[in-house]
């Protein structure tokens, strides 16, 4: 079974990702963002890419899904820059799989 890749957040920083193939959503609002991780968790998309940014807007949807196998939501920087968020997020998974923050 192929997994679907979805990226969200705003237009300047998710449209590069439709060269890759991928389905870009735009979102910019809370119930956007909400509404858009709900209709792709349940349309069989394996790897969610969402902003820093969006994902402030969405916390408990995204924690919701992080004990879950798929869709894996990973969080990239946006086009004005990194907020750490991301970055924090895989040290800590790192650190939770080998026991250690090898990063």
């Amino acid at each position: 079974m192929a997994y679907k890749i979805g990226v969200i957040g705003d237009r300047d920083s998710v449209m590069p990702f439709k060269l890759f193939g991928f389905e870009v959503v735009y979102a910019i609002s809370s119930k956007q963002v909400r509404d858009t991780i709900e209709s792709m968790a349940n349309n069989n998309f394996g790897v969610i890419f969402i902003t820093e940014d969006a994902s402030e807007l969405a916390v408990e949807t995204i924690n919701r899904y992080k004990g879950e196998v798929t869709p894996a939501i990973i969080l990239i920087p946006s086009h004005k820059g990194t907020k750490g968020i991301g970055l924090k997020e895989i040290q800590d998974n790192v650190e939770r799989a080998v026991g250690q923050n090898i990063l």
